[in-house]
């Protein structure tokens, strides 16, 4: 089964999406940080990668650019989640090099149909 990376600060959050997850089938695997998000994802190579924007330190935006820009991790589909419904957010998510945006709080059917569409595409 599909492997996915869930980086989110919240320890609720990560739970809460780890659940959905393995109820619908993904193995998943879990940072709560970007630098450690980023450091795993350069490890494990997961299938696709949820990013949370705001997080201390490296945010899920650098998190992401890192990641789209290095050759051994560029290739992973990043969806962005965050709790701010704002366009502009949504615009510089995907030019830091996500794929998809969605905004919390995440309906399960929605996000595996979005990970299973990006995965495929």
């Amino acid at each position: 089964m599909a492997v996915v990376l869930i980086i989110d600060d919240s320890p609720t959050e990560l739970h809460l999406f780890q659940t959905m997850l393995e109820k619908a089938g993904f193995d998943t695997l879990v940072a709560d940080s970007g630098e450690e998000g980023v450091s795993v994802a350069r490890t494990a190579r997961p299938d696709c990668i949820l990013m949370d924007v705001v997080m201390p330190g490296m945010n899920g935006f650098q998190a992401t650019r890192k990641l789209t820009k290095d050759p051994a991790t560029a290739a992973i589909p990043v969806i962005i989640i965050t709790s701010k419904d704002q366009e502009t957010d949504k615009i510089w998510g995907m030019r830091q090099g996500a794929v998809e945006y969605l905004v919390k709080p995440i309906v399960d059917n929605d996000l595996v149909a979005m990970i299973n569409a990006v995965m495929a595409a």
